[in-house]
């Protein structure tokens, strides 16, 4: 999910206000799923029979950022308790994300190392990486890879394709201290068909060893069912984070909620999210299982973690008991996450007025993979820098500056030097024909692409 600068907050406070605003809510869900609540969990527990903290007291702690809060309560939780109790406990602990904030992963490497500095026995997992990829995670962590050979054994920019030097921080620290690495997802491939055909559509054989997944509750489809509602509602090539800056689709009354979730359609839609959540799960439960009396950790999207519904749900269908779920959101949004089953706790970030923007980032704005001797362009944005210039879904970029590109990395490399305000030429392959086009960049590059 793509943090965004001005007026709009983190994307998992856009995600947390969906507790309040149904519209920002489905923008977000829109792009990494949802979730259920899971009961009285450790830390509300925790916090009831420990914390002395008033009212006024539990206030201030949801209002200031660098420290951790129960969700339920909206009382603080001390840290050094907090990684004791998880340690002691060899819990499952789901470490919610926004996968492009900066924040998030800094946070998520601090609580890796507050927990292996318990003494106990930590693994990793990782949604970024589907499970065919596992050995070379363990050839990572066996120190046989060098960063670049990593990256590129683990097929980063074609599978997750995320700016890899926020993960990489989390990568190394599991290196250093040799902590087990476990891929949690599966191909992209599978969820897509299962959206297509139905999870009974696809043959058990060719379903990468998942199990039926446990069903969504109701709460779950009718999140899902304006999750639906609104991407259909979009334009053609529209991105949806998109919406979130300008003017969106309304959100869906509750009739037509009702009407979605009776269609064929929409049934598909459900199972592929469950596809991907069942996936992680059964990862994680399979690394319980490996690595006894290990605490094993997720690293994944806030959309599989928050309100239980997601990875948290099938893990409990699962029998896996104790799981935690912690999400960093920023301090304005803090406060109103408590009383909610958002997560079991929250680590405060510094206030949306507070972030410095990140930097700003090139973007050309369409989705690549393989083609014929040079990257094919699967996907155009709408209004990118790439629609305006004239490329087209099917287009293979065969040049850009001047420069051979014989894949989508080597594509990435050359737009990530792109300086804001200027031109880019590109020769393409369109239906046997050699075109040469020229993708004017903005002076100030536009976050939304």
């Amino acid at each position: 999910m793509k943090n965004r600068t001005g007026s709009c907050r983190r994307a998992s406070d856009r995600l947390v206000t969906a507790n309040r605003s149904s519209r920002l809510r489905t923008v977000v869900l829109s792009a990494s799923l949802v979730a259920a609540a899971t009961g009285l969990c450790w830390a509300q527990a925790w916090a009831q029979a420990n914390s002395s903290a008033s009212p006024t007291q539990a206030a201030s702690a949801c209002a200031a950022y660098g420290g951790w809060i129960d969700v339920k309560t909206g009382q603080p939780i001390d840290r050094g308790e907090l990684f004791r109790d998880l340690v002691a406990k060899a819990a499952v602990v789901l470490l919610g994300e926004s996968h492009t904030d900066a924040d998030h992963h800094r946070w998520q490497l601090h609580t890796l190392a507050g927990l292996h500095g318990r003494g106990g026995k930590i693994v990793i997992g990782f949604e970024a990486f589907p499970r065919r990829l596992q050995s070379v995670l363990d050839d990572w962590v066996e120190g046989k890879l060098t960063d670049e050979a990593f990256l590129k054994a683990s097929e980063w920019r074609q599978v997750w394709g995320y700016d890899a030097a926020l993960y990489m921080p989390l990568f190394q620290f599991a290196r250093l201290n040799r902590i087990p690495m476990t891929a949690l997802n599966v191909e992209q491939k599978l969820v897509s068909r299962v959206g297509q055909q139905g999870w009974e559509g696809v043959p058990a054989a060719e379903r990468e060893g998942l199990s039926d997944p446990a069903p969504a509750s109701p709460a779950y489809q009718r999140e899902l069912a304006r999750v639906y509602l609104f991407k259909k509602a979009l334009p053609p090539g529209a991105d949806p984070f998109s919406a979130s800056q300008g003017t969106s689709p309304p959100e869906p009354d509750e009739a037509a909620v009702a009407e979605a979730v009776k269609q064929p359609e929409f049934k598909r839609f459900v199972e592929a999210q469950l596809t991907w959540d069942r996936a992680m799960a059964e990862a994680l439960a399979g690394a319980k299982r490996k690595f006894s009396g290990a605490t094993v950790v997720g690293i994944l999207g806030s959309g599989h973690v928050a309100e239980g519904h997601g990875v948290p749900h099938q893990l409990e269908a699962l029998g896996v008991a104790g799981v935690t779920t912690l999400i960093p959101v920023s301090a304005d949004a803090a406060c109103m996450l408590v009383g909610t089953s958002f997560a079991d706790a929250v680590f405060t970030l510094p206030r949306e007025d507070e972030t410095p923007p990140p930097p700003d980032r090139p973007r050309l704005g369409v989705v690549l993979v393989d083609g014929d001797g040079a990257p094919r362009i699967n996907r155009v944005v709408g209004d990118s820098v790439a629609e305006i210039a004239g490329l087209k879904v099917g287009d293979h970029v065969t040049r850009a500056a001047g420069l051979a590109i014989r894949n989508p990395d080597e594509l990435v490399e050359v737009i990530a030097r792109q300086a804001p305000g200027t031109w880019l030429p590109l020769s393409i392959r369109r239906d046997g024909q050699e075109i040469d086009l020229v993708a004017k960049f903005p002076a100030r590059p536009r976050q939304d692409r």
